[in-house]
């Protein structure tokens, strides 16, 4: 099987486009529909015709080019049941635990409500690929706009169950600001300085600091890191439960 071959690029303001091609069958995912013009020079750069959008919830800046792709491509939309009144043109809707099929390949879907109630993110088992949209970034977790801490931190945990090298491409380019948070959590992590240094060096470059990995996000992201106990020490909550410290580190970067 050929390896599926992506192409990222940025849609609205900071918004990332990702286009999902196997080469032997010709079908193309795209990976929510921020941006119709910029999906269709992406699909025009390459030479691919869109045949799907995989949806990961509901929110206006990842659903707003789906109607007018599906008119122009009649294209397949897949996305979450628990939204599914609110997913526009969606013709499948899928479950936590579920699997579907993409050019032979599995896909399967995990839920992670927090951001909106119905979050789902979409993982190419064999392909080792993970598209978490707004429940997980690079050294960032989306805002919790349906959802409680609590709730949120059981998400992020079946995400970082995943294995280490899982490839991860998540839905904004917010690296930067989330860098410069992360090191005021957790200012001992000497790969964390690392890192923050290079997306540093990346974004003035005006490069991309998508995808990034589960192993690296575990080492280096204060989200998924709310058990360490250097990072409970320095916010002075070692006898907290993991979703308090969680708690505590969102609402830091909520006002940061």
């Amino acid at each position: 099987m050929a390896a599926l071959e992506l192409d990222l690029f940025l849609c609205r303001t900071d918004n990332f486009g990702v286009l999902v091609h196997d080469p032997e069958s010709g079908m193309t995912a795209s990976i929510d529909a921020p941006e119709e013009q910029p999906i269709l020079d992406a699909l025009e750069r390459r030479g691919w015709k869109l045949t799907h959008i995989l949806t990961t919830h509901h929110h206006g800046d990842h659903v707003a080019a789906n109607d007018a792709l599906k008119k122009r491509f009649g294209v397949t939309i897949i996305g979450p049941l628990n939204e599914a009144t609110k997913i526009p043109g969606l013709d499948k809707a899928v479950r936590h635990g579920e699997h579907f099929d993409f050019a032979g390949r599995s896909v399967e879907v995990i839920e992670t409500p927090g951001h909106t109630a119905g979050h789902i993110c979409f993982h190419f088992t064999e392909d080792k690929l993970l598209f978490a949209a707004d429940t997980l970034f690079a050294l960032g977790c989306g805002r919790l706009f349906e959802g409680t801490p609590e709730t949120m931190w059981q998400s992020l945990g079946r995400l970082a169950a995943l294995p280490d090298d899982t490839t991860v491409y998540f839905g904004h380019e917010y690296t930067l600001s989330n860098a410069h948070f992360a090191v005021t959590i957790d200012p001992a992590n000497s790969e964390l300085k690392a890192r923050a240094a290079e997306i540093e060096e990346t974004r003035c470059d005006g490069g991309f600091t998508a995808p990034t990995t589960i192993g690296l996000e575990k080492r280096t992201n204060p989200f998924l890191r709310a058990a360490d106990p250097a990072i409970r020490a320095h916010l002075g909550m070692q006898n907290a439960s993991d979703a308090a410290v969680f708690a505590e580190i969102r609402k830091r970067k909520d006002n940061f």
